[in-house]
């Protein structure tokens, strides 16, 4: 399959200016091709990986990706998608959030490929020293106030209560004026992006086809989510973030492996490199037997690998196993802390522990997993209880310092997964 049929087979086209004549211009030559990021946090989030691996996508394809950082249309705000106003952010909060973010986009996009190395820029750069009346003469004068408010991302918001304010309505025309100085200057002829970027995107070959005479392409992905409707790369717990610090490789890995079975194929579809030849067995074994989760493991292998790297991917999937009861011998510290915020802590006075030590029945009381010493006995005798994931098999059991992990945790678990942690 050449580019633009791949992209179809994974459902990652939702709008093109022209999808026929793009096709023709990537089999003419490579393209330069651009996505932006807005820095509005300090951390991209999984949602934006759909961006990432769009550009990777075309880089691996023989084009140039450019990741454009939004230095100043971070500080104006994106009203597409957006029923409120965002908090305005100062500019040395989004000075920070650029620098975290330059470090995440360098993990999916190769900066010294050769012959088409990835660019990373920044829209401060060309947008900050021009005037607002240079601005207004040299761009605005483009624009119809009428085509800009019958844009879905504008006419959804004017019909909302809370309105929206002109600096959000201005937006527009930065993405636009961002589009025309990349075709200027770098020979960009396209841009992508999420569906609701559209109207942003268009307004931007509208500018270039006008001001330089010039054509340019719009292509847009499908927002994913959840079976439900809801939006993708939320949980419970909040937002799933590609900062390590923000969410741990083994909880980033947990995510995916969470994946429903009525979506998995489409994310191996979408969020992996996996040819169609690799996805299609996978999908195969997953229609024969779901419960096996081989979708689920290898799109968390995948994706965890990409973000996160083949180490941290390890340590993941090692974690990963203690919870369903894998040894813990060879397991790291750091490694064991991801188990330990999984599972219920309770403390534990370390003096219990000392001389004889402390029954494990009294143990498996304090740590929830029997109401009653009766029934931690009868639990032990039936097989069910593990220390540190070793089955107990004596009631008599004491535990003592010796069984202490990392000398802080006594791991407990009943039956398959049900785990508690025990902090001295």
């Amino acid at each position: 399959m050449n580019l633009i049929e791949d992209l179809q087979w994974r459902g990652l086209i939702a709008d093109c200016t022209d999808l026929a004549g793009l096709g023709q211009r990537l089999a003419a030559g490579p393209v330069t091709l651009y996505c932006g990021f807005d820095p509005t946090g300090d951390s991209l989030h999984v949602g934006h990986l759909m961006g990432q691996l769009m550009l990777r996508r075309f880089q691996l394809a023989g084009h140039r990706p450019v990741a454009l950082a939004g230095g100043a249309t971070g500080m104006i705000g994106d009203p597409s998608g957006r029923s409120a106003e965002r908090n305005l952010l100062t500019r040395e909060q989004l000075t920070h959030n650029i620098e975290r973010i330059k470090r995440q986009l360098t993990r999916l996009i190769d900066f010294e490929a050769v012959p088409n190395p990835a660019l990373l820029v920044d829209n401060a750069e060309w947008t900050a020293p021009v005037s607002f009346l240079d601005f207004l003469r040299d761009i605005g004068k483009y624009f119809s106030v009428n085509m800009m408010v019958a844009k879905d991302s504008v006419r959804s918001r004017m019909e909302g209560e809370g309105g929206i304010s002109y600096t959000e309505f201005s937006y527009m025309l930065l993405q636009a004026f961002d589009f025309y100085h990349l075709r200027e200057t770098n020979t960009c002829e396209l841009q992508i992006g999420g569906s609701d970027q559209y109207g942003n995107i268009t307004a931007g070959t509208d500018l270039i086809r006008k001001k330089l005479g010039l054509g340019a392409w719009g292509l847009t992905f499908p927002l994913i989510t959840k079976s439900d409707g809801t939006k993708f790369g939320k949980t419970a717990s909040g937002a799933v973030w590609l900062d390590p610090e923000k969410t741990s490789p083994y909880r980033f890995y947990q995510f995916f492996i969470n994946t429903e079975d009525s979506m998995v194929v489409e994310y191996l579809k979408k969020f992996t490199l996996l040819s169609r030849e690799e996805i299609e067995p996978l999908a195969a074994e997953h229609a024969r037997n779901p419960g096996a989760r081989v979708a689920q493991r290898a799109l968390a292998r995948e994706v965890t690998a990409l973000v996160h790297g083949p180490e941290a991917l390890q340590a993941a999937v090692k974690a990963s196993e203690i919870l369903f009861g894998g040894t813990i011998e060879g397991v790291s510290e750091e490694v064991f802390h991801d188990v330990v915020g999984e599972a219920p802590t309770r403390a534990l006075d370390n003096t219990r522990l000392e001389g004889a030590g402390a029954p494990i029945v009294d143990l498996v009381v304090h740590a929830g997993l029997a109401q009653s010493k009766g029934q931690a006995r009868k639990d032990i005798e039936a097989g069910g209880i593990y220390l540190n994931n070793i089955r107990v098999g004596e009631v008599a059991r004491m535990v003592t310092t010796a069984d202490l992990l990392f000398g802080s945790f006594i791991l407990l678990r009943k039956g398959k997964r049900t785990y508690a942690v025990l902090k001295v």
